[in-house]
């Protein structure tokens, strides 16, 4: 429901201090980010990330970890990309083999020209989101240090009146689970969203400002939507999470199926059982799918998915061109480029074997294997080469020499609990959670009760970068009693 937005007249906020001593902790963890070689200052709340990273991905990545950290009310971007340098032929040529390869933006009109590391990009696309799809395809290009965006948006949805687009964004704010704060104030006036009132964390502030563009924005302000630790209420996260009816669940998932270029025009059926939703058709490839998954879990409402959705490639690639084209991903993944898999194709599944030093590389192999075009399926037996307990050099994931390791069962199980304790406490989203942790060799065990899908996800992926080797999740979706009032309805 709507409210109107009441500010305190005292702003508490955390200790500059102690968000950078929760920041190092959380770059002291395997996530891709080359920490080492980044410096951190803190004023008020604002984090400045000043250093170097070796890819685009690991500069965006490492502002949106400070971003999900409790008390940090923005971050100050100032990370440089240090790359081998690449010949302006040979970048612009990666540029667009990887637009080409990557489904869901292999049909846009884009161009790109390449100059002393930097790639402008050039075309005509639907919406932002689009614009965003293609800006991430970028990012993963190894050797590239700086993109200039000269992309045009010329879509439909910005033919919506003022009152259209503000009550898109209300209905999109409200249905989804990635914003708990329900102070924001929206205003459109000639296709200019103003966004006021406050939020709980830098990341919901960005999904807000976000979700204005997807719903037709031209432009955003959000000078005006404060980043403060008191807008997490759990009392209005409860009411916002009071499950509504399964019809409208349903549609409002398929109101964000609109809204999603990755999944093309033929959408899936959705069919919502007390909160349980199954994903019924075909798609063109992998990517469609998990997006189509990943939408329908985003929704105020949704308890489970059962993603029976089919993929089915409109042009169909030969299982050893699959083979050499995951290979080629994998070699030149700005993460996992320096690890060795083997990679087995058959009827366009894929079979990942290998050894890494971390779940985020695990994952990102998959992630990786499962952005080519012809894809059907991932199967990954990548696994850890660390036994439990042993501790490994991020950079090489080499076993460190017992001599250098002072080595008790005991002792590592404490430090694993001590390392989850602090991370859920210095999470945005979870420190408020109430969730029970139990550890053994390695093993971590979560129960309790969490707010949403989401927190119950970053549970399990934040006890993973903190060290541990297995996560047995028996955390619970706290449901409330269902109301008869809806959610605000989407604008056709």
């Amino acid at each position: 429901m709507h409210m109107p937005v009441e500010l305190p007249t005292t702003e508490a906020r955390l200790a500059d201090a102690d968000i950078l001593t929760a920041v190092a902790r959380l770059f002291a963890q395997p996530k891709g980010v080359g920490a080492a070689r980044i410096a951190t200052a803190c004023r008020e709340g604002i984090v400045e990330l000043t250093g170097f990273t070796d890819s685009l991905l690991a500069r965006q990545r490492a502002a949106e970890l400070v971003k999900a950290i409790r008390g940090v009310r923005g971050v100050l971007n100032e990370l440089c990309v240090r790359t081998p340098h690449v010949p302006d032929g040979e970048l612009r040529r990666r540029v667009q083999q990887a637009l080409a390869l990557a489904p869901a933006v292999r049909s846009y009109a884009v161009d790109c020209r390449a100059c002393a590391g930097a790639v402008t990009v050039e075309g005509i696309v639907q919406s932002w989101a689009e614009v965003q799809l293609v800006l991430q395809v970028l990012f993963g290009v190894p050797g590239l240090r700086q993109v200039h965006n000269h992309l045009v948006v010329r879509g439909g949805a910005l033919n919506n009146s003022d009152a259209e687009i503000t009550t898109q964004i209300q209905a999109f704010l409200a249905w989804d689970i990635r914003v708990v704060s329900a102070r924001v104030e929206v205003l459109t006036s000639d296709g200019i969203v103003y966004l006021t009132g406050a939020v709980g964390s830098a990341a919901e502030h960005d999904q807000v400002v976000a979700t204005a563009y997807v719903a037709g924005a031209r432009c955003v302000k959000a000078s005006e939507l404060h980043v403060a630790y008191w807008a997490q209420d759990p009392a209005l996260s409860r009411q916002k999470f009071t499950p509504p009816a399964d019809a409208e669940v349903a549609q409002a998932i398929q109101d964000a199926f609109r809204y999603d270029p990755r999944l093309g025009s033929l959408l899936p059926t959705v069919q919502v059982r007390a909160g349980v939703v199954t994903l019924l058709g075909t798609l063109s490839n992998l990517r469609a799918r998990q997006a189509a998954e990943q939408d329908a879990r985003n929704v105020v409402g949704t308890c489970q998915v059962h993603n029976l959705l089919k993929v089915r490639s409109t042009r169909p690639e030969p299982d050893a061109h699959i083979q050499a084209q995951v290979q080629a991903a994998l070699l030149h993944d700005p993460y996992v480029s320096h690890r060795s898999f083997e990679v087995r194709v058959t009827n366009g599944r894929v079979q990942l074997a290998g050894v890494v030093a971390d779940h985020f590389d695990r994952e990102r192999a998959a992630d990786v294997a499962a952005g080519i075009n012809g894809v059907v399926e991932v199967a990954n037996h990548v696994h850890l080469a660390a036994a439990p307990g042993t501790q490994v050099a991020p950079d090489t994931g080499e076993a460190v020499p017992p001599t250098q390791v002072p080595f008790s069962r005991e002792g590592v199980n404490a430090q694993l609990a001590q390392r989850l304790h602090q991370h859920y406490q210095w999470s945005a989203l979870l420190h408020s959670q109430p969730i029970e942790l139990g550890v053994r060799a390695g093993r971590v065990t979560l129960s309790g009760t969490v707010g949403s899908w989401l927190a119950r996800q970053q549970a399990v992926s934040g006890a993973y970068a903190c060290g541990a080797t297995e996560v047995n999740n028996h955390l619970r979706i706290l449901a409330a009693k269902r109301e008869s009032e809806g959610l605000p309805k989407l604008v056709p």
